[in-house]
């Protein structure tokens, strides 16, 4: 991963150069641990890429781990969409490790923290320790089970775990300090009681870790040198090494954070993109228009072009909010280097050219790719009857129009010269048929004679194949939609954000492109085929325009 390695300077790699040079670490471990409720989105792919490339600098390695400590929220759907997102970002795991894997070791850890009197079992209700925590400005008061013996404790945490009590009942505590300045300090839970298969170890449990205690501990356990996370934890971090350190390893993980990935018209929200699918907003979780990873690999994204995107905004501290315009231009700039070029018409209207013979037809090629000769040249077949873009005729055009108008010559791209004569109109006025004729001495797009026209257009001939083409464009219309309330939130979603078009024409060889084969439609845009494209019923998504809509800020 170049494009991601050449990240050297940024901030976590100095702190990892400088553990290294003083003797700190010897080598580099990194993890991935997301929680498998929900699909990963762009903000997952700019932690795989440091989780993963950071590992890959140093030599060191990385596991994915799976933090499956709540199995209320979290499902075996998307263990596997979160192992086919790395891999197709272009990353490989040394390991596959599930924090349930751990769950006998987080519980002897449980229990070593009350014989160190260091745990307590609380009787108190979720909102009642919400109420003893305190404020940011006031300290928070001790529980009245906090000063239980070890012995009690011991008793009434094996009690739990033998499913004793209903969920919510009791909670296992750390016995820490109340009056803490960071909340996250002040006795936090760590254990509590739910009644609940787990997709991993089944009935085995019915009480379950919290997050601020499986991680750190599952981090040490594995012998994970840098945990790296987004800024949020940061107030967590005291937390993280406390566990760690009451525990006992010696060689305790450092924690990195970094700011996180925040986009504008995107929403990654977990929340919010559940709502979106379950109130059939999109079509579901890989729909074009999300910012998953999985909608973007569908709308035709190249993982390389994600992967550079990530090195261009780099790694800081700092909050910033990144233009959707500079994903799209690395987006393009992938496609136009490797996307071959095949013409299709996404709005056909029928051109007669009434000097060409009757009954004949030619076979003409155009390149695929001007810097790629290895990918051949597209057969299309030329005859008196051809389609162009609806949009690419006028009949009454302003000042500076090159395209087909009556009485103006204008150049098949890799065809001939054709000059309008006439239309056919219905009775409505909509043009059905535009009559031209062609210059023979033109093939290929040039004149013997040395003359000039200014206007190129791309062309379907008759043999095409009907497509359906999904035009999308961003999902909201303004540009920070999660800060809109549920209601604000809806409204906002752009009308136009996908528009089906059905009897679009394509070239004859593309009704057999595999799913997400990517290609420029010639003066159209980036297109790849959809997962739902069969050579009986192609279907095409547009990926990024040829030019871009936002607005790149410098």
């Amino acid at each position: 991963m170049d494009e991601i390695n050449s990240l050297s300077s940024n901030f976590i790699h100095d702190f990892i150069d400088k553990d290294l040079a003083e003797g700190v670490n010897t080598r580099v471990q990194t993890r991935f641990p997301p929680e498998p409720n929900g699909y990963l989105h762009i903000g997952h792919a700019k932690a795989i890429c440091i989780d993963f490339a950071t590992a890959e600098k140093y030599g060191g390695i990385c596991n994915l781990r799976l933090d499956d400590t709540n199995p209320t929220k979290e499902d075996v759907e998307y263990v596997e969409s979160i192992k086919e997102d790395i891999a197709w970002l272009g990353f490989k795991w040394e390991h596959v490790y599930y924090a349930s894997e751990y769950f006998d070791f987080l519980y002897e850890c449980a229990i070593k923290l009350i014989k160190k009197g260091l745990a307590f079992v609380d009787d108190l209700t979720a909102d009642e320790i919400r109420e003893y925590r305190g404020t940011l400005t006031e300290p928070g008061k001790n529980s009245p089970y906090r000063d239980r013996s070890i012995d009690e404790n011991l008793d009434l945490f094996r009690r739990m775990t033998d499913g004793e009590f209903a969920d919510g009942e009791k909670v296992l505590r750390a016995k820490i300090d109340m009056a803490s300045p960071n909340i996250n300090m002040r006795d936090p839970v760590i254990y509590r009681i739910m009644h609940v298969s787990h997709h991993q170890t089944g009935d085995r449990w019915c009480v379950y870790p919290m997050y601020d205690f499986a991680h750190p501990l599952s981090d040490a356990k594995e012998g994970v040198t840098y945990s790296l996370c987004s800024l949020e934890f940061e107030n967590h971090r005291p937390l993280y090494d406390w566990f760690i350190k009451q525990i006992g390893f010696n060689e305790p993980p450092r924690q990195i954070e970094f700011a996180r990935l925040n986009i504008n018209y995107c929403i990654t929200s977990k929340r919010r993109n559940i709502g979106l699918v379950k109130d059939h907003l999109v079509s579901g979780w890989d729909d074009p228009r999300m910012a998953t990873i999985c909608g973007m690999r569908r709308r035709g994204y190249p993982a390389k072009a994600l992967r550079t995107f990530i090195e261009k905004v780099g790694v800081s501290k700092a909050y910033s909010v990144v233009d959707y315009g500079l994903l799209e231009a690395c987006v393009r700039d992938e496609l136009n280097a490797n996307a071959p070029r095949t013409m299709a018409v996404l709005d056909p209207v029928k051109v007669v050219i009434d000097n060409y013979p009757d009954g004949q037809t030619e076979t003409l090629e155009i390149e695929r790719h001007p810097d790629h000769p290895e990918m051949g040249k597209s057969r299309v077949t030329f005859s008196k009857e051809i389609y162009i873009e609806r949009a690419d005729f006028m009949e009454n055009p302003p000042k500076k129009y090159f395209r087909m108008f009556p009485g103006n010559e204008v150049r098949l791209k890799g065809a001939y010269f054709l000059t309008c004569t006439s239309v056919d109109k219905d009775e409505s006025g909509e043009i059905t048929c535009i009559h031209c004729t062609y210059d023979p001495a033109t093939k290929g797009g040039d004149s013997p004679d040395g003359r000039k026209v200014k206007g190129t257009i791309h062309w379907a001939g008759a043999d095409s194949v009907k497509a359906e083409v999904r035009l999308y464009d961003r999902l909201f219309n303004v540009e920070d939609p999660a800060s809109l309330s549920d209601s604000e939130f809806v409204s906002a979603i752009n009308p136009d954000s996908l528009i089906v078009k059905k009897d679009c024409l394509i070239e004859p060889e593309l009704k057999n492109a595999k799913p997400l084969d990517s290609f420029q439609f010639i003066r159209d845009g980036y297109f790849c085929a959809d997962l739902d494209s069969t050579p009986e019923h192609p279907v095409f998504n547009r990926t990024v325009a040829l030019n871009s809509s936002f607005n790149i800020k410098k």
